[in-house]
């Protein structure tokens, strides 16, 4: 199960994140999401878990706090191959 985590604090990292989700079970991986330009965290990030371990750390995890940071945490939406398309206008 992918594991959408948002609203983290800039300065946390991918072992910090990895941390706070092993406690409920078997972490697959851990993705911060960075600015392409200035290479800076963007507060949010992906965490991949079996499903049972999935869904108790989003239970136990969304509306925590981490690094002083109110967190969000959801099963992640599925994102189509859609490219932003300029309106040529």
């Amino acid at each position: 199960m992918k594991i959408y985590v948002g609203n983290l604090s800039y300065l946390i990292t991918e072992d910090q994140l990895e941390d706070t989700f092993s406690d409920f079970g078997e972490v697959q991986s851990v993705k911060l999401v960075h600015d392409q330009e200035s290479g800076k965290s963007k507060g949010f990030g992906f965490v991949e878990m079996p499903d049972v371990d999935g869904e108790d750390a989003i239970q136990a995890l969304d509306e925590s706090t981490l690094s002083g940071r109110n967190i969000k945490v959801s099963k992640a939406k599925v994102r189509g191959n859609k490219r932003r398309q300029n309106s040529g206008r």
